[in-house]
């Protein structure tokens, strides 16, 4: 008796601790499918993030729209020199000799010839010694160099203007590459809230699988010990064996220890769950497990439009472009540059200059040719990548499609199967109670019943996860809550 307490205990403990997990039953929280994920949505750290590189991506590309137009930038130049320079004057005074002397010379042919008087070359030539040597005595006072210092300090404001005329298309390739990350990034959000909407299909529908295992597991424990009752007093009263007794004791046995294992599943299934929608009270959900009895659309339209919705490849396709972008980048670093020049001094001097430059790099250590066939080679791979990850996404499609309509037919297959489990029940226990059944066939069919429910419980998980791997393939995950609300729609409650 006192194991049997003890047993009843640890139960109980389990499911206070659960309780305490998830907050008392006052506070705890229902929700929706559809409110979940819109919550998941808009609050997550995931979707803050991309949101945030999505606008950046947007930002960059506005910064370079004007890529192309003229610079005008202010510049202040403020500095102090200092220059000594050793000026040579030997030539210069032979030049001032010679001009001296030649000046002389001709003054005095000016005035005899303006006087009509020849002098005598005795007076003239002592006359012209003496002026040379004068001049030659004079200009040999001037040093043979001279030692002249430049200093100062100056602040000179400009304001300089550069205008792009030919860049060999790499201003263009530039606002290309902006305008592609923009709608790589937009894809990127679309993306990862895709992934988003399928984690959380896969964790709130998990719940509902959790839940109905336990209430399974629960539902046979219930039964099993009711059984146990019923063949202790047939015990008791003599119409069956101890042997028979003890069956039913493991059978319940059993059934307890899969009623604990459930309710740990279910705790972690809840935690999960909690953890992805950033709360920590919600215990119970509003939208059960379901099947579709209706076909999902059709296959070929699948295969033929999921190129169209899918983030993935229509991501991989841009990724494409921006290679060949990059292509058209690296063969404008070969072209040359051309450019339009201007600088205005704002000082006093109002100095000014204005012109056309080109540019044309003939070495830089960078093998350019190289460059670009290293472009052309990723543009190539991006094509092959993306044709091999539509094949892969072609047979994941067929396959998720395959497994939704499989767990169609089963889930019929199985509501048959529950039906006549219950009456199979039903006879035994009644062929039990008459003595003409034995206590296996009892147990056994209570086991059945409540494998099936599991089982029915299960098929709905295995097409919910079928349908919803098969709408994040084809790109239209966003249009799942819609099959939850399809009129011939099974609801596993």
């Amino acid at each position: 008796m006192n194991l049997k307490k003890n047993k009843r205990q640890l139960v109980w403990g389990l499911n206070l601790l659960a309780s305490m997990m998830y907050g008392s039953f006052a506070h705890a929280q229902s929700i929706s499918f559809q409110d979940a994920e819109r919550q998941l949505l808009q609050n997550s750290y995931s979707s803050q993030a991309y949101q945030s590189l999505e606008q950046a991506s947007k930002l960059e590309a506005e910064a370079v729209k004007g890529v192309g137009l003229p610079r005008v930038d202010l510049n202040v130049r403020a500095y102090a020199f200092h220059s000594e320079v050793d000026i040579p004057l030997k030539q210069f005074k032979n030049n001032l000799e010679n001009s001296l002397s030649q000046g002389v010379n001709g003054r005095l042919n000016e005035w005899e010839a303006s006087n009509g008087v020849d002098l005598p070359a005795g007076i003239t030539d002592p006359l012209r010694d003496g002026l040379n040597n004068t001049i030659h005595s004079g200009v040999g006072l001037i040093p043979d160099t001279s030692n002249v210092i430049l200093e100062d300090q100056v602040i000179r404001p400009t304001v300089s203007v550069i205008m792009p005329i030919y860049t060999g298309g790499l201003t263009r390739s530039a606002k290309e590459i902006a305008n592609i990350q923009v709608g790589r990034s937009q894809l990127s959000n679309k993306q990862q809230q895709d992934t988003q909407r399928f984690e959380l299909i896969q964790s709130y529908f998990n719940v509902q699988l959790q839940k109905q295992l336990h209430a399974a597991a629960l539902f046979n424990l219930n039964a099993m010990q009711q059984h146990y009752r019923n063949a202790l007093k047939m015990e008791q009263q003599g119409f069956i064996s101890k042997g028979q007794r003890m069956q039913f004791e493991v059978a319940r046995n059993n059934a307890e220890r899969s009623q604990q294992n459930t309710q740990a599943n279910l705790n972690a299934a809840l935690f999960q769950l909690n953890n992805l929608l950033q709360e920590s009270s919600i215990t119970e959900l509003s939208t059960p497990l379901f099947v579709n009895k209706t076909e999902p659309q059709a296959l070929n339209h699948l295969l033929k439009t999921f190129s169209q919705n899918s983030a993935l490849i229509q991501k991989m396709q841009l990724d494409t472009q921006l290679a060949q972008a990059n292509v058209k980048a690296q063969q404008a670093a070969k072209k040359p540059n051309v450019f339009a020049f201007g600088e205005y001094s704002l000082d006093q001097n109002e100095n000014w200059i204005v012109g056309v430059a080109a540019r044309y790099n003939l070495f830089s250590g960078i093998d350019k040719n190289k460059n670009i066939q290293a472009a052309e080679l990723k543009r190539s791979a991006t094509e092959l990548l993306t044709a091999r990850t539509q094949q892969e996404i072609e047979n994941l499609i067929y396959k998720s499609y395959s497994e939704a309509l499989s767990a169609q037919q089963s889930d019929v297959l199985l509501a048959q199967n529950l039906k006549a489990a219950q009456e199979n029940l039903r006879i035994q226990e009644l062929s039990f109670k008459e003595d003409t059944g034995t206590a296996t066939q009892v147990i056994d069919a209570q086991n059945m019943l409540s494998g099936l429910r599991a089982e029915t419980a299960l098929n709905a998980y295995k097409y919910v996860m079928s349908l919803a791997t098969l709408l994040q393939s084809h790109g239209s995950i966003a249009e799942f809550p819609t099959y939850i609300q399809h009129a011939n729609t099974h609801y596993i409650r």
